[in-house]
């Protein structure tokens, strides 16, 4: 079961690599974070939970930073 959990984790973390805007990468790396949590757990490896704690919490905080937006053409 643990083993599951880890490869779940690692699909989820190389889809996020896929997507073109930043935010829904980093909502998918957090979601990795959160299943690799999960595997630490299973696993009784508290640095992995510690460092994906980390992790999931710097993706979730850096995804409400405001996004550039592309400058629209202004007609006169």
């Amino acid at each position: 079961m643990s083993d599951l959990v880890g490869w779940v984790a690692t699909a989820i973390f190389a889809v996020s690599y896929f997507t073109r805007n930043p935010v829904t990468m980093r909502w998918i790396q957090a979601a990795a974070a959160v299943c690799w949590i999960a595997y630490g757990v299973l696993m009784h490896a508290t640095p992995i939970i510690a460092a994906n704690l980390i992790v999931a919490s710097l993706a979730v905080i850096s995804s409400f930073r405001a996004v550039p937006q592309k400058p629209t053409a202004h007609i006169e």
